[in-house]
């Protein structure tokens, strides 16, 4: 199996084509970016797929990195990756952006709880937790470093991610054995990609994982923020799926 495995939900934009027996993607590609997602993100797929023999047509799956992250950057991804998915007549699915950051800790052989956190200001973060064999201990969810430490519990942690430092000094102050190793602000694209082929559609959809309320208001009412598509070199069908209409059928922002 191939999966292509698109990641706009964090402050960069990424992409890699991945085969199912590989060990490093056949093309990849990453561009660090607080905006402009929806101009980036389709000419980046196209390079990353000049790159792979037999182009769209060799793919069978499409992973998105569905949240949490911003409101405006998922819908994005998802738009894009639907629309290729549609084009390419393959399977989607769904990866979380905290999955993908804690598994290459997962990986490898330790003692204690692996927590991937992602910074979501104002003191919050977006944290899950995971033990050595994989299994989720703590699903994803918004909470202040106080609450999030007390849900990990005794330790010791193993930190990653944009989020890591503000829960590593309230483990401190509890004396709770704490090590960050890293606090990227994304994940790897591969291993959005390597989850994505372990995943199965029925159970990982491709859909938004919101924690917070959005932050656009109209009228008093809670609107998601549209992305804009982006005209480039890609399956017509592509291009006309990016157009906001895609992603009004998306759940409730106010999901937790």
């Amino acid at each position: 199996m191939r999966i292509l495995a698109i990641d706009t939900a964090l402050p960069a934009v990424s992409a890699c084509v991945l085969d199912h027996d590989a060990e490093e993607p056949i093309a990849s590609e990453r561009l660090e970016m607080e905006r402009g997602h929806a101009e980036a993100l389709l000419p980046l797929i196209e390079r990353v797929m000049s790159k792979v023999e037999g182009g769209f047509a060799s793919i069978d799956r499409v992973a998105v990195a569905v949240g949490p992250g911003s409101f405006t950057g998922i819908r994005i991804g998802l738009a894009a990756g639907q629309a290729i998915a549609l084009a390419c007549k393959a399977e989607i699915v769904g990866v979380s952006t905290l999955a993908a950051l804690a598994a290459p800790l997962i990986l490898e052989s330790f003692e204690g709880v692996v927590a991937a956190a992602i910074d979501a200001r104002h003191g919050k973060v977006y944290v899950a937790a995971f033990g050595p064999d994989g299994r989720a201990l703590l699903t994803p969810r918004r909470a202040g470093a106080h609450e999030a430490l007390r849900a990990l519990g005794d330790g010791p942690l193993l930190l990653i991610g944009s989020g890591a430092e503000l829960l590593a000094k309230e483990a401190r102050a509890r004396g709770v054995a704490v090590k960050i190793v890293g606090e990227q602000a994304s994940p790897d694209i591969s291993y959005v990609a390597r989850l994505g082929l372990a995943a199965q559609p029925e159970t990982a959809p491709a859909r938004p994982l919101y924690l917070k309320e959005p932050d656009v208001t109209v009228d008093n009412k809670q609107q998601d923020a549209q992305p804009v598509g982006a005209a480039t070199d890609v399956p017509p069908a592509v291009e006309t799926a990016m157009a906001p209409d895609v992603v009004s059928d998306a759940p409730s922002p106010a999901q937790a």
